[in-house]
């Protein structure tokens, strides 16, 4: 039987604010081992999101996935996870990364080095976190003699998300944890655990995101993500997630022919490839895949999303073999 503390559940865009504090208490109730919260613009704020799934559970860990280290400088960032870090002393960690290069282009921005941005902007965080007093100018930000008046006792964990060689490699040296987006694959996160191993230290840590449904029917279990699945292999075309697939040439091919607002045609096989949807045996097989190719555990966003309830049960009852609460 699977072991259901590898097994998390992803809140975030699907959620409607309101109802995040429900979702998460009966996935405590359930069994399923950590929570995430995925910040997606512009829907809900990552860390009101995270503080709302704190206080409706009550020893569940639950991570902040991830934090664009553009959109908050990091003496906030640092500062509003060390008041979660204190109030729930334990069970806090956050993944911060570059975040999704669309809506950084909206807002303006983007960064000119990228992975310099988060990298330095990881070590001020975790500096701050540590009590320490900051001075120096990042590629990203300035900080002029700053230090929390509040530093936790207990500093959160901080992970990085990750997707290609050159952060993966940086995570793999430095992160407490790796957090890898949706679309991930055995054969990539076999790849991305590979890449983050450094010779004289293991990888940190790594939990996958995944898409998923569950349903008696496969049909209408791959048609719950299909929508989803078509969005990320747009928007991930060029990256390693969908590079390290043996579905990637083709993928990329198709993705380069589309107009600019033309959607992507997906097939079942993509489908069976970057998620977990269809039958509990095929969803099981699925997740135990990832675990087996290097995933310490996995992160569930779940499909469709009105439905998140009867998913929860499904998932921990006939996927999970947990019996209800």
């Amino acid at each position: 039987m699977m072991d259901t503390g590898t097994i998390g559940i992803v809140f975030g865009s699907l959620t409607p604010p309101e109802e995040l504090r429900e979702g998460a208490a009966l996935a405590e109730r359930l069994g399923f081992g950590e929570l995430w919260f995925s910040e997606d613009c512009f829907f809900t704020g990552g860390l009101s999101g995270l503080t709302q799934l704190l206080a409706a559970t009550r020893a569940m860990p639950a991570g902040l996935g991830l934090a664009s280290v553009m959109t908050r400088h990091p003496a906030v960032l640092a500062m509003e996870l060390a008041g979660l870090a204190r109030t729930y002393p334990g069970r806090v960690k956050a993944a911060v990364g570059l975040g999704n290069t669309h809506w950084l282009r909206q807002m303006g921005l983007l960064p000119p080095r990228p992975l310099s941005a988060v990298t330095e902007t990881f070590d001020v965080v975790r500096e701050l976190l540590d009590g320490a007093t900051v001075d120096r100018r990042t590629a990203a930000h300035h900080l002029e003699g700053i230090r929390l008046d509040f530093p936790p006792k207990q500093p959160p964990e901080l992970w990085i998300g990750a997707v290609n060689e050159r952060a993966l490699r940086a995570a793999g040296g430095k992160a407490d944890g790796i957090l890898l987006s949706v679309l991930a694959s055995p054969a990539y996160v076999n790849w991305a655990r590979r890449v983050a191993t450094h010779a004289g230290r293991a990888a940190p840590p790594i939990t996958a995101f995944v898409l998923a449904s569950v349903a008696d029917d496969d049909r209408v279990a791959r048609d719950a993500v299909r929508d989803a699945v078509g969005f990320f292999l747009k928007a991930e075309a060029h990256t390693a997630l969908v590079g390290q697939s043996r579905y990637g040439t083709e993928i990329r091919q198709r993705v380069a022919a589309l107009g600019e607002d033309e959607p992507l045609t997906v097939e079942d096989a993509w489908i069976d490839e970057f998620a977990a949807a269809g039958s509990p045996d095929h969803v099981r097989d699925r997740l135990q895949r990832l675990l087996d190719s290097g995933a310490d555990s996995l992160g569930l966003w779940l499909f469709p999303p009105d439905r998140l309830a009867d998913q929860l049960r499904r998932l921990a009852a006939d996927v999970l073999g947990r019996t209800s609460p």
